[in-house]
């Protein structure tokens, strides 16, 4: 009788945590997900291929987000991918990229520009936070 609570305990723990896991994944993206679709769409598409409404008014078309890793040798550049949408730390020797530097608009629209509930604090990890959301959301858009 006690294996068999054991077991029964043990395979409920173990589905628990299998069927949580899915769902805390998804929930992960979510953020992301939402992020994408208030700053990325419009340019991108719903569906990440580069189609957005304001696509044809671009003079630089956008990247297929759908394809990065398959156009870095099968891995997804997670940093590079980071980097770009932050875009502070990208060199602009040629004056502006073809995207907006989300890494400073994300600091105007956060607790360093007054907003309650962030005003005592840093906005870099709140920052740094929404890039992580859409670069994991990207990711999960890789075919």
């Amino acid at each position: 009788m006690k294996f068999h609570s054991l077991g029964a305990i043990s395979a409920l723990v173990f589905t628990v945590v299998l069927t949580g896991g899915a769902a805390a994944a998804e929930d992960d993206l979510a953020a992301g997900r939402a992020e994408y679709e208030r700053s990325c769409v419009a340019c991108h598409g719903a569906d990440g291929k580069g189609h957005g409404e304001f696509a044809k008014y671009l003079t630089v078309k956008p990247a297929d987000l759908t394809q990065l890793a398959k156009a870095n040798h099968g891995q997804y550049p997670f940093q590079k991918i980071f980097q770009v949408i932050d875009g502070r730390a990208v060199a602009r020797a040629h004056g502006d990229g073809p995207m907006p530097i989300w890494g400073d608009r994300y600091i105007a629209s956060s607790g360093a520009a007054g907003a309650e509930p962030y005003r005592t604090y840093s906005a870099e990890p709140f920052v740094r936070a929404r890039i992580l959301e859409l670069t994991y959301y990207i990711q999960s858009l890789q075919e």
